[in-house]
Parts: structure tokens; sequence; C-alpha cells
């Protein structure tokens, strides 16, 4: 049975780390022959859906074989325990690549978008830089059309999805508390609730009095052992660092060691620049730059993309040929267009007395969605969530991040005082609504470190979403006064809010408007899958990691129940 929401589980747990799994099954593309040998499944991206599919189809019994431009991150050196870890962050540790300049990025032209890309290459994606929070979608957000009359409607339902929910969920470990009204019925968590802390209290008792719904969020973080291998979290804060406990489920610590355990092969510092096609337009493999720059081939039966919503339609745009002369898989024109992020804003209370916002999970405590349906007496469709995140450390409390201004020269330590520790920001995550002028294009003159053609966002932020944002920053308001908040600083839009890549590859049953058919499988090349972010039709108003993680899940089935033969797929 379920915990009550308002019982939670306090305190710390004893961790241990990680050994290497299978340590032969990794290896770096530098010290590999100029063609290697045939695999049956190749996959591009070990992020969230690259390492649920390689787990799924390794322990299947199909030879794989995932190429990850980045490397394995080694914990020992995470600066979540060093005490600069904030100024860390801000650099080598940025979540744009932009910023962050590592060897395995590549840069993205953002000019022409007001909400900038974030990313992470690596072993585990940008899950390495992610803070957890892990929601199912509602059943209504694969029937926008239907319901709404916007949009389009996705060609599978959640029911049909909701198994790979399930099964994912038990893959990775999801703390939270079963029971919540916003959700049909499902299974009961496999792992209890952390904390909300203080100040979610106290924002959710203000919630209970106006009537508004409120849940503590779903965590893919261990507070109790879940795992082999795997820590508990000591609630220090900066998960977007790399956990150095291993409490976190970023998909190098859930998937990667059953996929290697289970005979996947992942080679790391290679670069793929191209997807290679026959004379008859079908996928015959991948080319890629190890870190020499030295060009390796590796031949495959079938591919799988999963590099996310930027870097998949970027890969398959340079991967233009004789017989996909716009790209692969792109006869319907609409590789790369109806680029969604979920656009946020925020409200930062400043409370008279400390709430211990700084200690726990920084990005999740509780997440409303008393405004995430459709409601014909507001003045937009569909809808947003209100996620309660904690506060910020004291550097950039300091440099007044999340919209809060500091006091410079005389009165600043004061003025530090009274904001370190005393605030809540309340983000309005809204729904983005497909739009075919929102793409991922070929930039005409920036280049990675390589030379290819890095991808260039051009990205407006519609009305729809803007009347969506000023009614969650109203209602935030009413939350926080009624909690009891001295001072309230809003942010209208986050520019650094760009986590959420989707929509450029969409999933549909017609050909001439979507990339991929209901499995992830391109309507142009039958054996070549688009597993990540790029899928969604729509994208919801929640986080999309387990819907990523889900539908990849189900893809790797499909090809399962057609291994006979991967060419008819």
């Amino acid at each position: 049975m379920g915990l009550n929401r308002r019982q939670f589980l306090g305190g710390l747990g004893a961790t241990c780390l990680l050994n290497g799994s299978s340590a032969g099954q990794i290896v770096q593309a530098a010290g590999l022959s100029d063609t290697l040998p045939e695999t049956d499944v190749l996959i591009v991206g070990s992020g969230a859906s690259g390492a649920a599919a390689a787990w799924h189809l390794a322990s299947a019994g199909f030879s794989v074989t995932c190429l990850e431009q980045g490397e394995y991150v080694d914990y020992a050196e995470s600066p979540a325990a060093k005490s600069d870890w904030e100024l860390i962050r801000q650099r080598s540790w940025n979540p744009s690549p932009n910023a962050r300049h590592s060897d395995s990025d590549y840069p993205v032209s953002e000019a022409d978008s007001p909400i900038k890309a974030l990313m992470y290459n690596g072993v585990g994606g940008s899950t390495i830089m992610w803070s957890c929070h892990s929601p199912r979608f509602h059943p209504s957000d694969f029937r926008v059309r239907s319901l709404d009359g916007v949009a389009d409607d996705w060609p599978l339902d959640y029911q049909e999805l909701e198994p790979y929910y399930d099964l994912n969920e038990e893959m990775v470990g999801i703390a939270g508390v079963s029971g919540d009204p916003a959700y049909p019925q499902r299974p009961p968590h496999h792992i209890p609730p952390v904390p909300i802390g203080k100040g979610a209290e106290r924002v959710a008792t203000a919630m209970d009095e106006l009537g508004w719904h409120w849940w503590p969020s779903d965590i893919q973080i261990n507070s109790e052992q879940h795992g082999h291998g795997r820590g508990v979290c000591n609630h220090c804060g900066p998960c977007e660092l790399g956990c150095p406990f291993r409490a976190k489920g970023s998909s190098d610590v859930t998937y990667w060691p059953l996929a290697l355990d289970a005979g996947a092969r992942l080679i790391t510092g290679a670069r793929v620049f191209e997807i290679e096609t026959d004379s008859m337009g079908q996928a015959t493999g991948a080319v890629f730059y190890d870190r020499n720059g030295k060009i390796r081939r590796q031949k495959a039966s079938l591919v799988i993309i999963g590099a996310n919503g930027i870097g998949t339609p970027r890969l398959l745009l340079l991967s233009a040929a004789a017989q996909h002369p716009n790209g692969l898989a792109n006869s319907s024109g609409m590789l790369g267009r109806n680029l969604m992020f979920h656009p946020v804003a925020g409200v930062t209370a400043v409370f008279d007395e400390p709430v211990d916002s700084y200690k726990g999970i920084t990005a999740v405590s509780i997440c409303s969605h008393e405004f995430y349906e459709s409601d014909p007496q507001r003045d937009f469709v569909r809808g947003y969530m209100l996620q309660l995140v904690r506060s910020i450390g004291p550097v950039i409390t300091a440099l007044g991040g999340y919209g809060v201004a500091q006091k410079w020269g005389r009165g600043h330590h004061q003025r530090f005082l009274e904001v370190f520790n005393h605030t809540a920001t309340m983000a309005i995550v809204a729904e983005d609504l497909p739009d075919p002028e929102n793409r991922v294009t070929l930039d005409s003159s920036l280049t990675d470190s390589d030379g290819l053609a890095a991808p260039k966002i051009t990205y407006r932020l519609q009305n729809n979403a803007r009347r969506m944002l000023d009614h969650g920053i109203a209602r935030s308001h009413d939350i926080f006064n009624k909690a009891g908040a001295a001072e309230l600083h809003d942010v209208d839009l986050f520019a650094n809010g760009g986590f959420h890549l989707m929509g450029t590859a969409r999933m549909g049953d017609n050909p001439e408007t979507s990339v991929t058919n209901r499995w992830g499988r391109t309507h142009d090349i039958s054996n070549l899958y688009i597993i990540d972010g790029s899928l969604f039709t729509t994208a919801a108003a929640v986080n999309p990691t387990i819907t990523i993680q889900a539908l990849a899940l189900r893809a790797a089935d499909h090809i399962k129940e057609h291994r006979r033969d991967l060419a008819k797929v």
C-alpha cells in the first residue's frame, strides 16, 4: 500500500560506490580498427533512450553496439562534493554546451531563440545533469486534437504506453507517493518519497487552503537502496553535477551496467557524422570521428538514433544522400520542424524565517497539476504544471539568482542573510504546442571542432504559452501570499530553460506529416528508428524523460517481435 502523501521518509542513508561493470565491453573509439565488425543493432547516443533500448535488445540476444561522443563520468571527480561547486557549474559543468566547451560538445546556434538549448554529451546523456523529476504524461496529452482542437493526436494512447512506464519505473526506481488524483491508478512506487522540506510544507498548507491540487514530485532517485551498487540520497542538493553516491537514477548507473552485462558494446569518444545508406536508401551503419579526428565505420543491420531533439535532426540532415537529398527520413519535410521546449517562468518568494530551502534535491519538491488541463474560461488552451523547486546556493544567491536582486557595497551582507535559506521558487512549466516554424536546421557558418555544421535553432514563444506563463505567475502570487511570503520576485521567462528538446522528428500515422510511425520507425527507411524526444507529437506540461524511456522500451519490443527480418520491421 502506498504511503499517505504527508507520511514522508526522512533521514540520511549510507552509500556505496558502483564499480565498473563488464569493463571489457566499454571501448574508446580511438583504439579501434577503421571498419568494425557488423552488429545487429547500432544505437547512436547513450542517454535516457539509448541506454534503455540497449538493455532491452541485448537482453533479448541481439548484438548491440552503441556509439557515444562523450565519455563515462568519473564520479570520484564530481564537483558536487567540492566547496566551489557553484562556480564549477557556471564553467566546466554548465548545462549549456556553448558555455561548457567540452571536447565532446558541439555548439548550438541559438541567436534566433529566447530559450537556450541545454544538454550533456556523455554516457548517460543529459540525465547526468538532470534533476531527476520523473512524472508521467496524462492520458489527455496523447489526445490534444480530439479534446482541444489543436496540434495533433499521438498515434498511440496512454494505455498503450502504460506497461512501459511500469517496466521503466521497475528498472530505475521512482521515489514517490502513490494515489495522485491527477493520474489513473498505477502500481505502488518502488521507493518511498524523499522529504519535501520545510518550505514545501508551508506552501502545501497554503495550497490546501486554496483547495488546489498538489503532490510530492515523482523523483528518479534512491531514498533507500535500489539497484545494484547504487547508494542512497543524502540530500546534499547539487544533483545536476553528477551524483557521487549514484543515488540519482541517471542512465549510466541504471540501464548501462545491465546492458553491458547482457553483452552490449559501448564505444565512447565517437562523434557520428553520417548514417550511411545503400543504393536502395536503407541504412547500413554509421561513420564517426574518434577523438583524434580519424574516420571509422560501424556496419549494422538496424540503426537506432537517440541523440536528443536537436542532435537527432542535425545528424539526419548531415546524412543527406542521393536517395535522401533533403536529409534522411525527410520526405515529409518535417525533420527538424515543430521544435518544442517547455517554456518556464518563475516566482521566488522570500520568507521572514529560514525554510531550509537549499537542502535537498534542487529542482523538485512538490508539484501541482491544478491548471494542467484545458479550461474554456481561461484565455489559453491546454495548461501548465506548477513545480516548487528548492533554493540556490550561497554564491548564486549573492549574485541575485532567480531574480532576487542583491545590494552591493554597504548592506550586502545583511541582504544576503535576509535571502539565503529564506526562499522558495515556483516554476511555471508551460505546454509548448508544435509550430513548424520552430525548428532545427544546419547553420551556414558555425561548426564543431571536426568542421561539421552546427545545429541552428529558430524558435519564437507562442502567445498561447505566454498567456499560460502569465496565468501561472499570478497563481503563484496567490499561493505565496497565502503562505505568508514577505517578498515576491518574478522571472517572466527563463532563458536558460531549454532542458527539454522535443518534436523535431515527430511520430504519426501519416507519412506526409510525420517522420516516424507509431513505433519510432522512420516512414522512409524501414531499418532506421528514432527513440528520443524528437518523436513527441505534443509536449505535455511535464518533464519528458520517463516518457522517452517508455517509448524506447516499446520500440525495442517491436524490434524484438520482428527480429527474423530486421529490414522489414
